[in-house]
């Protein structure tokens, strides 16, 4: 008699089926592998092996076949399937397995139950809700789920045809099966502050284990089922098979030997920042700071450390998290020039993921490697970093588990969301703790992460994981401006700036302005440019990325001290994020100390001036009220700015100093305490609450829960998961990229993507278009189209350009049509 096949998936182009008991092997194999990363390698299997035997049901099996055409409409058998896509429950069935089976025991057993659970029931949808709110009130979404009717889910049905449960029984018969989970849950509750299983950091990070061994399963589900449907595409998979660490720390070392800078004092300095990453890069895993100047180094210094710290604990990659997209591809470049010299590594070692114009839409080689971060370095966003933890869906979550055993480096780290504060310190602990992973906060402003509320969370520093043994003596050391607090009763006017900014630049030939507002970079332009002779630039995130990059060059040729050209710039702070430039004086809009000390560093910063201005100034009229950040930052400067004032001494004489710094810090963090859990408002969670709570105790739906039904929810867990990530927003307000007609070439990219049908051709254009590309907030968007300035690639694409009529040669984007002189095509 021939065993009956079933099927888990049937290949589009050929008809070709994946027998079930093959796709649960496989993803048990590729889930144990992931969750082996922390040690959970026989729970990550169990979660593998039971995830799809619901698909063992006579409906599903009628269902697949029928949709293929297996089964003839005539049949009895048949069944509609365009009515039936998604409505039928096989997820639930090996949930319900595996909670009868372990739920009956200890209440530490019953946690472990629950978390298994959990990531089984929410393998396509996203982790659910174990208590959630509505307007009708609090409902325990866990027990309804694993209480779930046999009809619904076929439970009985499919424990007799299950082809897995020897292997399975075998799993589950270990004595030690559960052990290894209960000894991170132990570990957990011995690192957080307060011994309560039911405090806010223990249910935070049970939370984020749960989110890690669902990121281990729905990466293998999704990767299993990926490699069926595409076999041509397996053998393009890295799967952590990387060039070895020691083969790309030597062409590291090679690259610094043949460093021929100048020997200035400066540079000096940058190799020994340099060298003692090196140094501490052979010290134990945990969070390390890296507190240097703006311009000592920092770039090539951290990876100097993360190579050397990767191959000595044997990690598995280096993430590095950069604030901003802009940036992320010139920081990517300088690795890849240095580590992707060979032909056969380009392409292979260095991967950028960020969210500019098409990156969804990839070629099939990027997608497959950004899909799970398969690379052994990865450049990446705060957003995507933070979508990973705490975003909905599937998609970000599925690259959690890659954070174990990896060495994260946080550049300018001082740009966390004040509201993520709490959420990201228990994130970083959980990541170091229980996945075996090591932290570098890189900055010049180190933000006092580690003097939050612990009971809320904070950073596990310990102050010997500065990398620099004297920061503060690296500061005098690399002092190479000095600060002019010229804040001034009524404030400056456009015009004053304006003066000044001629003053500056008849002296010292270059003078750079730093404001906050797009609006204000305008308007100052217009002023400056009345008042100077000299040649006058703006930059602002208006621009595309080739556009400023274009802008800069030109500054940089001008200002070399070979050319020494009368220059000005009137930039947002976008300039403030890691971009190498040099000018001899710096005028910049009061705002947050943090941000002073960034536009500080753009100004003699390769050491060759004996010293250069630096001017706060007090703009008479700039509504910054709607920047929040902003205008809290300038308040709490404006208060350690004058206490600086009555005691320069107290602060070592340096008003952008550690010392002030840390002043500032404390105040600016002090004001904001209540909005580092990050707060949700009644509309977003049906009650005033936070997502710190969503993600832990969840207690006022507890509290909810027990008022409507007199006793407490059942179950340990209960967190709302899916709520949460639908709220959560790393950023306040998103934004969609617009492609613009920048020059010929722009020009030219814009025709090609309307003009491209072959996919591939449509991948590498969409590349090339992020240089091409602004991303610009939804009312503006809303503008631009009422205007009749945006139009589709392609039909059914989400991905437009804007009319070169709505672009400028000085600003970039603008609501409005320009005038003719204002027109760029180069």
């Amino acid at each position: 008699m021939t065993k009956k096949k079933y099927i888990a998936h049937i290949r589009k182009t050929d008809g070709e089926t994946q027998a079930l008991r093959n796709h649960l092997l496989g993803v048990a194999n590729l889930s144990k592998k992931f969750a082996s990363k922390i040690g959970l390698g026989g729970i990550g299997e169990i979660l593998g092996l039971v995830h799809d035997i619901g698909k063992y049901s006579k409906t599903f099996q009628d269902y697949i076949k029928s949709a293929e055409g297996l089964i003839n409409p005539d049949e009895d058998d048949y069944i509609d399937s365009r009515d039936m896509r998604g409505k039928i429950d096989h997820s639930t069935a090996g949930a319900q397995l595996i909670w009868n089976r372990l739920s009956l025991g200890t209440s530490i057993e019953k946690i472990i139950a629950q978390i298994l659970t959990l990531c089984l029931v929410s393998h396509h949808s996203g982790l659910i809700d174990c208590l959630t709110t509505d307007f009708n009130g609090t409902h325990d979404i866990f027990t309804k789920r694993v209480t779930k009717r046999d009809e619904q889910t076929y439970f009985s049905e499919v424990c007799s045809k299950m082809e897995i449960v020897v292997r399975l029984n075998e799993i589950l018969a270990q004595i030690n099966l559960t052990t290894s989970l209960e000894t991170i849950l132990k570990r957990i509750f011995s690192s957080v502050p307060e011994k309560n299983q039911r405090s806010t950091v223990f249910q935070f990070q049970t939370g984020l284990l749960v989110r890690f061994l669902f990121s281990c399963l729905i990466d293998a589900d999704r990767q299993d089922t990926a490699d069926f449907e595409k076999p041509d595409k397996v053998k393009k998979r890295q799967n952590g098979l990387y060039q070895s660490w020691s083969v790309l720390s030597g062409k590291l070392e090679k690259k610094i030997k043949e460093f021929r800078e100048p020997q200035t004092k400066v540079n000096r300095i940058r190799k020994e920042v340099s060298d003692q990453c090196l140094a501490v890069s052979q010290r134990s895993r945990g969070i390390f700071t890296l507190t240097v100047p703006t311009g000592g180094g920092k770039t090539l210094a951290s990876l100097r450390f993360a190579l050397h710290h990767a191959e000595k604990h044997h990690l598995d990659r280096i993430i590095y998290v950069i604030p901003f997209t802009s940036i992320i591809d010139q920081n990517a470049e300088v690795v890849r020039e240095i580590l992707e010299i060979d032909r056969e590594d380009q392409g292979r070692i260095v991967l950028e993921h960020h969210s500019n114009v098409g990156a969804e839409k990839q070629s099939w080689k990027e997608k497959l490697l950004m899909e799970n971060w398969d690379a052994p370095i990865v450049y990446t966003t705060m957003v995507q970093f933070l979508e990973a933890l705490f975003g909905g869906g599937t998609r970000g979550a599925r690259r959690m588990h890659q954070l174990a055993k990896t060495v994260i480096v946080f550049d300018e780290i001082q740009t966390l969301p004040v509201r993520c504060v709490h959420m990201f310190c228990n994130a970083v602990n959980f990541l170091v703790t229980q996945c075996g992973s090591s932290v570098v906060l890189c900055t010049a402003t180190q933000p006092l992460l580690g003097e939050v509320n612990a009971l809320k969370g904070a950073l596990s520093l310990i102050p010997e994981n500065e990398i620099m043994p004297d920061v503060q003596n690296l500061f005098d050391n690399l002092k190479r401006v000095e600060v002019l607090d010229s804040r001034k009763p009524g404030g400056w006017d456009d015009d004053d700036v304006a003066e000044l900014a001629e003053k500056e630049v008849k002296e010292v030939q270059s003078c750079l302005v730093v404001v906050n507002m797009k609006r204000s970079a305008r308007l100052l332009f217009n002023a400056v440019e009345k008042k100077t002779t000299a040649e006058c630039f703006h930059l602002s995130t208006g621009m595309c990325p080739i556009h400023r990059k274009n802008v800069l060059t030109t500054i940089r040729e001008r200002i070399k001290p070979e050319n020494n050209l009368p220059t000005v710039c009137i930039s947002t702070q976008l300039i403030e994020a890691g971009v190498d430039i040099d000018f001899g004086s710096v005028i910049r809009f009061n705002a947050g100390l943090d941000s002073i000390a960034q536009a500080a560093g753009r100004c003699n910063r390769n050491g060759k001036r004996d010293i250069g201005r630096v001017y706060i100034v007090n703009p008479s009229e700039e509504n910054i009220d709607c920047l929040k950040d902003i205008a809290i930052g300038k308040d709490k400067t404006e208060r350690v700015l004058n206490d600086f004032k009555e005691n320069p001494g107290k602060y070592q004489n340096d008003p952008i100093g550690p010392i002030l710094l840390e002043w500032y810090y404390r105040n600016y963090f002090f004001e904001r305490k209540d909005q580092m859990d990050y707060p949700v408002t009644t509309k977003e969670a049906h009650r005033d609450d936070s997502l710190l709570s969503l993600l832990s105790t969840n207690q006022l739906a507890a509290i909810a829960y027990k008022n409507a039904f007199g006793e407490w929810p059942k179950h340990d867990l209960r967190q709302s998961f899916m709520t949460a990530a639908k709220i959560f927003k790393s950023i306040d307000a998103p934004t969609q990229s617009v492609i613009v007609k920048y020059g010929e070439d722009g020009k030219g990219l814009v025709n090609d993507l309307c003009s491209a049908f072959d996919v591939e051709k449509q991948f590498d254009l969409l590349r090339q278009a992020q240089q091409y590309s602004v991303n610009i907030f939804s009312h503006e968007f809303k503008k631009l189209s009422d205007n009749g300035a945006l139009f589709r690639v392609q039909p059914e694409t989400d991905i437009f350009y804007l009319d070169h009529r709505y672009y400028s040669k000085k600003f970039g984007i603008s609501m409005e049509p320009v005038n003719e002189e204002e027109l760029l095509y180069v």
